[in-house]
């Protein structure tokens, strides 16, 4: 078996989707998870990006339907996470709007996370390193502060956090440790970039979202495909087991052997 062929095993991808059972299928594996663990609904974190926009209509779907089966209110929360002012924010609205989601809320995270950043810097210059924070480790801090904040809601609520992570993503480790990758559960995570944009459609995302560029939102101008040096078309065309060009398969394997660690448990002994 090829390498190619292993990570498309362990991420579960398939070469081709019928959107409308990809739907049903990830909505029942909510409501399952939902009723299991015996809470009263779903949180996400809506960004104003595609990823959090498809599974802010699949929690939608899984509530509403758990609602009606069962006479009892579940909910789904949308929670909104701005670092001070956002651009796109209007894109987060449009979602929960496009959803129809009553619960909504604004938790700013700026402020917080300016106090790590600048504990953080005390401690560095207590051992003779005066410097400021990376954008990148500031990034860091960002997605776990948005973690914190959604947990907290969630357990004042008694609901699930739902994530956003899926194979594109898993394959590069373009996540947080931590931060956006630590969450309950995740109803994207066999899906590459390519289908959860033909999901989008199906559930109704509003274009806009669709066809914007890809960013996690750390820092100014950062978009996914720029960071990674890699397309999502390259990246979902191997995931779906086709020849891509080598030098740009070899740039994802080593991605995937990088990262290895933020795919598994806590190593111990």
């Amino acid at each position: 078996m090829s390498l190619q062929q292993e990570i498309i095993q362990e991420l579960g991808v398939k070469p081709a989707i019928d959107v409308q059972e990809e739907i049903r299928k990830r909505v029942d594996f909510l409501k399952d998870y939902v009723k299991k663990a015996g809470v009263s609904g779903l949180l996400i974190a809506i960004s104003g990006g595609i990823d959090s926009a498809v599974a802010a209509g699949l929690c939608k779907k899984a509530t509403d339907e758990l609602t009606v089966e069962t006479g009892k209110e579940y909910k789904t929360v949308g929670v909104f996470q701005p670092y001070g002012k956002q651009e796109d924010i209007h894109d987060s609205y449009a979602t929960a709007d496009a959803f129809d989601l009553k619960y909504r809320m604004e938790t700013n995270i700026e402020e917080s996370v300016n106090e790590v950043a600048l504990e953080v810097e005390y401690g560095l210059k207590g051992i003779g390193d005066s410097r400021h924070m990376t954008k990148e480790g500031k990034g860091n801090v960002k997605a776990r502060m948005r973690m914190v904040v959604q947990y907290a809601i969630a357990f004042e609520m008694n609901l699930l956090v739902v994530g956003t992570d899926h194979a594109s993503e898993a394959i590069t480790g373009f996540f947080t440790k931590w931060g956006d990758g630590a969450v309950d559960i995740t109803p994207l995570s066999s899906l590459n970039k390519r289908q959860v944009r033909a999901v989008a459609a199906g559930l109704g995302v509003p274009d806009s979202i669709v066809n914007k560029a890809p960013t996690a939102g750390l820092w100014e101008g950062q978009t996914d495909e720029k960071e990674l040096g890699i397309s999502y078309e390259d990246n979902s065309d191997y995931l779906e087991g086709k020849q891509i060009d080598p030098a740009v398969a070899d740039k994802l394997e080593k991605h995937y052997q990088k990262t290895h660690h933020k795919r598994r448990g806590i190593p111990g002994i």
